[in-house]
C-alpha cells in the first residue's frame, strides 16, 4: 500500500502554518513533513499531529531555514563545527516531533576535501543518533547552483561508502529529472537505496497532475510495483489552492 505525505512547507499556503495539519488530513493524507519547524514551538505541533492522527516523515538540517543563506554545511570543510552544532539541534526537534527522517543537506561545496567532509559528517550523525533514519538527497545544479550533491549515482555511492543502515536516499522526482533527464531508468538503478519519495512536475515543481517532462503516473505506478514502502510526498508548489491539485492523490 502507498502511502502518502504532504509537505506542509508547500502545501496549503492558503492556510496558517498549524491549520495545515488539519487541512493535510481532510484531504487525506496519512503523514506530513516540515522542511524547517524551527520557527514553531514544539507543543503546538505536537497537538497538532495528534489532534489530527498524523505521523511526521522528516524534517530538514540545518535550522532555521536557508531562505538567503547557506543550503546545508555538511559537505563544507570549513564547517564541521557549525553542521554538528545544528545536527545536534534538528535532532533534538526530530525526537521531540517523531520524526522518520532527517534530511541532511550537504552544501555548496566541491572536490575531495568536500567529499571526506561530507562522508565523516555522515558517519557521525549515524554515531550520534544510531536509532534516528538519515537521508541525503541529490539536487540539480540548475535549481540550487553548487550544491555539492548533484548526481543519484554519486549518491548511492555515498551511502555505500558511509555504510551505516540508518542512511537513505530521498528521491525528489523534480531534482532528478533535471539531473538525469530519465526518471524511471535511474529509479530503477537506486531503489533498494530509496526511504523517501517526493513528487513534483518538471520543470517548474508543479503538481504531479500537470503536464510536463515526467509521466508521474507511470512513475508512481512503477515504484509500487517495485515495493517501495516509505512515504510517497507531494513537495510543490499548487497552482492556486492546494485542494485543486490532488487528484494524483488517487
Amino acid at each position: 500500500m502507498a502511502k502518502y505525505c504532504a509537505n506542509l512547507s508547500t502545501l496549503f499556503p492558503e492556510f496558517p502554518f498549524l491549520e495545515r495539519f488539519g487541512a493535510a488530513r481532510s484531504a487525506g493524507f496519512e503523514a506530513v513533513e516540515v522542511l524547517f519547524p524551527y520557527d514553531h514551538p514544539v507543543p503546538e505541533m505536537l497537538d497538532m499531529l495528534g489532534r489530527n492522527e498524523l505521523s511526521l516523515a522528516m524534517i530538514t538540517c540545518p535550522p532555521p531555514n536557508y531562505t538567503g543563506g547557506d543550503r546545508g554545511f555538511a559537505a563544507v570543510p570549513t564547517r564541521r563545527p557549525r553542521f554538528q552544532q545544528d545536527f545536534r539541534r534538528t535532532h533534538r526537534y526530530a525526537k521531540a516531533l517523531g520524526a522518520k527522517h532527517i534530511h541532511i543537506m550537504a552544501g555548496v561545496a566541491s572536490g575531495p576535501d568536500a567529499l571526506e567532509t561530507f562522508v565523516e559528517n555522515l558517519r557521525w550523525a549515524a554515531e550520534f543518533a544510531p536509532d534516528q533514519s538519515l537521508t541525503i538527497e541529490p539536487m540539480a545544479g540548475s535549481l540550487v547552483p553548487g550544491y555539492f550533491l548533484n548526481d543519484c549515482i554519486q549518491a548511492v555511492e555515498i551511502v555505500k561508502e558511509v555504510d551505516v543502515p540508518q542512511l537513505g536516499l530521498q528521491f525528489d522526482t523534480c531534482h532528478v529529472q533535471q539531473i538525469h533527464g530519465d526518471l524511471t531508468s535511474v529509479w530503477s538503478q537506486v531503489k533498494d537505496h530509496v526511504t523517501h519519495v517526493q513528487l513534483a512536475q518538471s520543470p517548474g515543481r508543479k503538481s504531479p497532475d500537470e503536464a510536463g517532462d515526467i509521466d508521474m503516473a507511470a512513475f508512481v505506478k512503477q515504484i509500487k510495483k517495485d515495493g517501495y514502502k516509505g512515504w510517497i510526498s507531494g513537495e510543490y508548489t499548487p497552482d492556486g489552492l492546494t485542494g485543486s491539485s490532488l487528484a494524483w492523490l488517487s
